[in-house]
């Protein structure tokens, strides 16, 4: 089917949304909003006020307000998480670095530093007959495509201390300096593959208990943020990449996500947890949780939406994830970030 709808001008578009059921108030300010954000951002904001008879259009008493609070909410919400997860990356960088460099200045190139798994090429590599038949890239290891997409990454860097190591040392930069160039991503995939000594050891200066749990948390945090760095919506986005939930026992800070949902309706509190708890072993005396407690706090309730439309469990600031400095807090199950 080809798409036949016509280009429609703002005053149209407002229209249509009124035709839909939605308290259009103040036409101007309607359409200021439409030009900040599109129809289609709009709407999205809108979809939990939507009736279940598609006829209907949205439920009575829907007002265009209700989608500029929560654009609003929404925007403070992503700075927020995006300022977490920025200090959760920047210590993620130096942790690698520090921990593979003890090893070597460039480890990252060692194939001892990894599983076995990661740096095995596939098997028709060794065939040079069926190699050259096919794309370079499917000859390759885990660690070779990760390796170019480095080597991609440092190329393209205008930072001054890239630029160093460029002209004097040959571009030949030690893990402890190429870490600072790494996106959140690249990082994921390293501490991927990295055995199972290294990877325990940087898992444990943050307070996880297993390399397993800990790289979904970082494969969550990386796809959260992405979305916030997009600009996408996180206000009732269920978590395509969902973190494990840890045993009780062993995280006992994190016990109550074990009453949460199923992994695949996780709501955004899952990701705001993990980012609090390893927060906490960055900085103790972090104010992040304050904050997001105050701009929780601030939701713009109205209708079918809530602030449990986040997942986020009835009674949560009181828990101790979340309460009071660390004094209060109970202790991480292993060893905290150390000083280096």
């Amino acid at each position: 089917m080809r798409y036949g709808k016509p280009w429609l001008p703002l005053g149209d578009q407002i229209d249509r949304l009124e035709r839909r059921g939605i308290d259009i108030g103040d036409r101007a300010r309607a359409e200021r909003l439409l030009c900040e954000v599109g129809y289609y951002r709009l709407t999205g904001y809108l979809h939990p006020f939507r009736a279940v008879d598609p006829a209907i259009g949205y439920l009575p008493g829907t007002h265009v307000s209700h989608a500029a609070a929560l654009i609003d909410f929404d925007r403070r919400l992503r700075l927020l998480v995006l300022d977490a997860l920025e200090r959760i990356e920047v210590s993620l960088r130096m942790r690698v670095g520090y921990v593979l460099g003890e090893v070597s200045a460039f480890a990252h190139r060692d194939a001892q530093t990894f599983m076995p798994e990661f740096t095995r090429r596939p098997e028709h590599a060794a065939d040079r007959t069926i190699a050259t038949l096919l794309p370079p890239e499917l000859s390759l290891s885990k660690h070779d495509v990760w390796l170019v997409k480095v080597a991609e990454r440092q190329s393209r860097s205008s930072e001054n201390f890239v630029q160093h190591f460029r002209e004097k040392y040959a571009n030949e930069m030690p893990i402890w300096a190429l870490t600072e160039i790494l996106e959140l991503g690249q990082l994921v995939t390293l501490y991927r593959g990295l055995n199972t000594r290294l990877s325990q050891a940087i898992a444990d200066a943050y307070g996880v208990p297993t390399k397993k749990l800990f790289l979904s948390w970082l494969a969550t945090l990386n796809y959260v943020r992405n979305v916030a760095a997009h600009h996408a919506r996180l206000y009732n986005r269920k978590l395509v990449t969902a973190p494990k939930r840890p045993a009780p026992s062993r995280v006992p800070l994190l016990a109550h996500l074990s009453d949460s949902a199923l992994p695949k309706e996780y709501g955004l509190y899952s990701a705001l947890a993990v980012a609090q708890y390893l927060l906490l072993a960055v900085d103790p005396e972090s104010s992040w949780g304050a904050e997001l407690a105050r701009l929780l706090s601030e939701f713009p309730a109205a209708g079918p939406v809530a602030v449990s439309s986040l997942g986020v469990p009835e009674g949560w600031e009181t828990m101790p994830l979340w309460a009071g400095p660390r004094s209060s807090r109970e202790p991480l199950p292993t060893s905290e970030v150390t000083s280096c």
